[in-house]
C-alpha cells in the first residue's frame, strides 16, 4: 500500500495530476444523475474537489494555482471566441433591450449584497463570495479574489462562501422560473411567438416585364434599387445561362434571385413579375431543372482566403458561375461582393461542372482539414487577453485600479477576435465539438482546484461558522431578483415566457437552469436570449466583483 500512499499524497507533479483527474471523472460522472429533470452538471466537479479536500487530499499550491488560472483563461476566452460574432450582431436585433433587462437582474444582486453587508455587519468580501455563489458565477469569483490579493488581503472566506451558496443559486434559478410560470405568466406570455427572420435568404422567380429593364445590363438593374440580391440563372428561348453583370436584359427573360424576404416586394416592383412557384422547400433538387448547369456547395478550407470580400476573388467573371448563397454556422447569407468569408462558410455555387471543379480548387473545399484546430490563434488570443486583463484602469472613488483580469480579459479577447479576427485574416474557426471540448477541459480544471483549495475547512465553516447565514442571504440574492426581473421581461420588456427564462439564467450565469427551461418550454427563444446576455452579463459581474471591494477599502 505504500505505492497508493505516495501516489496521493507525495507532493509531485504527477501525484498533481492524478488527483485533479480523480476529482474531474467522479465529478463529470455525478453529473449525468438527473432528478426529475435537474442536473448540477459540470458543477458535480466542483463539489467532488470540496470532498477531496475535506478528506485530506491536497496538490502543490504552485500547481493548484496553474491548472485553476490555466482553466479559467481557457474556458472564458473560448466562450468569447464562441459567441463573439452574434453578440454584437445581435445589437441589430433587440439584443439592447435583452442586455438592459439582463443588467437589471445584476443591478438588484448587487444593491440587496452591499445593503445586507452594511445592513447585518457583515465583511463585504464574504458578502461577494455569497453574490458569486448565488449567482453561480466562477469567473467573478477569480477577479474577485484577485482583487482581495492585490490589496493584499486573504481571500479564503471568500472562496468558502461561494461555495456553500453556489447548490442553493443552481436550484434558486429553477425554482423562480417554476414560481414566474405558475403564478406570474398570462397564457399569451407562454405562446411560442412566431417570428420568421426576414433578412433569411429567400429564392424567387420571376419574369422581365418592366419596359425600364429592356436593354439594361444585370448591373445596371442592380444599380436601379437600394437593396442586395443575386441572379443565379435566366432562362432565354429555353435555354438557361449564368448571367453575367453585362449580360443585357430582355422582354419575357425569366429569372432566378436570391434575395432577403423584406426585399422581395422591391425586387418584384424592378422586374414587373413574380412568379408563385416555390423555391424555397429543401426539397428541391436543384441539379435537375436543368441539363446544363449544376448546383453544388463548396466549403471554404483554403486559410488565404478567410477574411477577404466574396467580390475580390472575382469569381463569376472568372470561371462562369454565380453564388447565390452562404451558409454560415448554420444561417443563410445573401452572396453580396461585400460579404467578408470566413473558414467554413458553405457557398452554394451554379455553374457547369468543370467551372465548379476549379472554384473548389480556389476556396479549398477539403472539409476533413477544418477539424484540425488552429491552435496558433488559441494561444495568441490568450495572451492578448491576459494582456488586456493586466491593465489598470482608475475609477473614481476607488483606492485602487480595477483589472479586468484573468476572467474579464481573455473573454474581451474572445469577443472581439471572434467577430473582427476574419476581417484581420485570423483564423479563428474551430468546430463546435473542439469549442465545447476545450470549454469543458478549462472549467473542469478550475472547478476541480477551486474546490480542492476549499475543500479543507468547508464543512467546518458549514457548520460552526456563518455557513447556513451565508446560504439563506444567498438563496434570497438568487431569488428575489430573479422574480422581479422576471416579471418585469414579460410585463414591461413584453418578452414571452421562453425569452424572460432566457435573459434570467444568462444574466445569472446559470447553464444548468437553461438546460431545465430548454427542456420544459416550447421552442428556442430560451437559449437565444441566453447567448445574447450571458456575454456582457459575465463581463459586468467580473468588473462589479472587482469595484465592490476596491470600493470597500
Amino acid at each position: 500500500m505504500q505505492w497508493v500512499q505516495t501516489i496521493l499524497y507525495d507532493k509531485t507533479p504527477i501525484q498533481a495530476v492524478i488527483i485533479i483527474a480523480i476529482i474531474i471523472a467522479v465529478g463529470l460522472g455525478l453529473g449525468k444523475i438527473r432528478i426529475k429533470g435537474i442536473s448540477l452538471g459540470v458543477t458535480w466537479v466542483f463539489f467532488a474537489g470540496i470532498f477531496a479536500g475535506h478528506i485530506g487530499l491536497s496538490i502543490n499550491h504552485d500547481m493548484l494555482l496553474f491548472a485553476q488560472n490555466f482553466g479559467l483563461v481557457l474556458f472564458v476566452y473560448e466562450l468569447g471566441l464562441q459567441v463573439g460574432p452574434g453578440f454584437f450582431s445581435s445589437f441589430r436585433k433587440g439584443g439592447v433591450r435583452l442586455n438592459l433587462l439582463g443588467l437589471g437582474v445584476i443591478f438588484l444582486g448587487t444593491v440587496m449584497t452591499v445593503g445586507i453587508s452594511f445592513g447585518c455587519g457583515l465583511p463585504l468580501s464574504d458578502m461577494v463570495g455569497v453574490l458569486c455563489g448565488a449567482t453561480t458565477n466562477t469567473p467573478a469569483l477569480a477577479a474577485a479574489q484577485q482583487a482581495l490579493q492585490q490589496v493584499g488581503l486573504p481571500a479564503s472566506a471568500t472562496a468558502l462562501s461561494c461555495a456553500v451558496t453556489y447548490p442553493l443559486g443552481v436550484v434558486g434559478v429553477i425554482l423562480a422560473m417554476i414560481l414566474i410560470r405558475r403564478f406570474m405568466a398570462r397564457p399569451s406570455d407562454l405562446e411560442v411567438p412566431a417570428h420568421d427572420d426576414i433578412n433569411k435568404t429567400h429564392i424567387d422567380a420571376f419574369r422581365v416585364v418592366n419596359p425600364a429593364l429592356f436593354g439594361k445590363s444585370v448591373k445596371e438593374a442592380v444599380s436601379l434599387v437600394g437593396v442586395s440580391f443575386v441572379i443565379s440563372r435566366l432562362w432565354r428561348d429555353g435555354k438557361v445561362t449564368i448571367p453575367t453583370s453585362e449580360l443585357t436584359l430582355q422582354e419575357n427573360d425569366r429569372v432566378l434571385v436570391a434575395s432577403t424576404e423584406k426585399d422581395v416586394p422591391v425586387v418584384t416592383m424592378l422586374f414587373g413579375e413574380h412568379e408563385n412557384e416555390d423555391w424555397n422547400s429543401e426539397e428541391i433538387d436543384w441539379n435537375a431543372i436543368d441539363s446544363q448547369l449544376e448546383s453544388r456547395n463548396i466549403t471554404v478550407t483554403r486559410p488565404e482566403i478567410n477574411g477577404k470580400k466574396l467580390g475580390s476573388l472575382r469569381l463569376r467573371n472568372s470561371y462562369g458561375i454565380n453564388i447565390s448563397r452562404v451558409r454560415r454556422a448554420g444561417v443563410q447569407l445573401l452572396a453580396n461582393p461585400g460579404l467578408v468569408l470566413q473558414l467554413g462558410d458553405r457557398l452554394t455555387v451554379v455553374g457547369e461542372a468543370k467551372s465548379l471543379d476549379n472554384v473548389a480548387k480556389v476556396l479549398g473545399n477539403r472539409s476533413a482539414s477544418l477539424n484540425e484546430p488552429n491552435m496558433a490563434v488559441i494561444f495568441i488570443g490568450m495572451l492578448l487577453g491576459l494582456l488586456l486583463g493586466s491593465i489598470p484602469f482608475f475609477l473614481p472613488g476607488m483606492s485602487a485600479p480595477v483589472k479586468l483580469g484573468l476572467a474579464g480579459g481573455p473573454i474581451v479577447a474572445g469577443l472581439v477576435i471572434g467577430r473582427f479576427g476574419p476581417e484581420l485574416h485570423m483564423i479563428t474557426y474551430t468546430t463546435t465539438s473542439a469549442n465545447l471540448m476545450l470549454r469543458g477541459i478549462g472549467l473542469s480544471l478550475y472547478l476541480s482546484c477551486l474546490g480542492l483549495e476549499a475543500g479543507g475547512s468547508f464543512f467546518e465553516t458549514l457548520m460552526q461558522g456563518d455557513g447556513f447565514l451565508w446560504v439563506g442571504l444567498g438563496f434570497l440574492i438568487t431569488v428575489i431578483p430573479v422574480l422581479i426581473m422576471g416579471l418585469i421581461c414579460m410585463r414591461i420588456g413584453h418578452l414571452d415566457f421562453g425569452s424572460s427564462c432566457g435573459v434570467l439564467c444568462g444574466s445569472m450565469a446559470n447553464p444548468m437552469a437553461l438546460t431545465y427551461a430548454s427542456d420544459n418550454i416550447n421552442g428556442d427563444e430560451a437559449a437565444v436570449a441566453y447567448a445574447t446576455v450571458y456575454p456582457l452579463g459575465m463581463f459586468v459581474r467580473v468588473v462589479i466583483a472587482q469595484v465592490i471591494i476596491l470600493a470597500a477599502l
